[in-house]
């Protein structure tokens, strides 16, 4: 295999893996949305914001292809390569189970509104605590990609 096939691998899974958990999030908080509308359609708004958290997790994935792009190149090393490939792999993983576990959360979040609790700004706090850790997964993608030689 050539070092160049496993780093771009890397690239691929994290694109795929970040966009999929993505999707998948948004579409559990969109769904729950649209039962919330057909309660109490006047909080569209606030159901929309609250969709959006699962969506940043594939930019997320788009954003580490960016990081080490530069590092994509004809020569790499092995040892490069399969660095890159960890850390988009982990990247990947970490966005897929935040934008899932943010979706729920939207979800959950969006039925208590709906059923006339008066909580959005402390629920996107707790939503937002499951992003942290695909920010520090980009932070350590980043840190990674410092330490690699260009």
């Amino acid at each position: 295999m050539q070092p160049i096939f496993l780093a771009y691998l890397g690239v691929i899974i994290t694109l795929a893996v970040s966009g999929a958990g993505s999707a998948y999030g948004v579409t559990i908080a969109a769904k729950s949305a649209i039962g919330g509308m057909k309660k109490t359609p006047e909080n569209f708004g606030v159901f929309m914001i609250l969709c959006a958290p699962p969506a940043t997790n594939g930019l997320y994935g788009f954003l580490g292809y960016f990081m080490l792009a530069g590092h994509l190149t004809a020569d790499i090393t092995m040892g490069t390569a399969a660095a890159i490939f960890s850390a988009c792999t982990a990247l990947g993983i970490v966005n897929y189970a935040s934008a899932i576990n943010q979706g729920q959360a939207s979800a959950n979040a969006m039925a208590a509104i709906a059923s006339g609790h008066d909580i959005f700004g402390k629920s996107i706090v707790l939503i937002v605590l499951a992003e942290m850790y695909a920010i520090i997964a980009v932070a350590a993608l980043f840190l990674i990609g410092l330490t690699l030689p260009l």
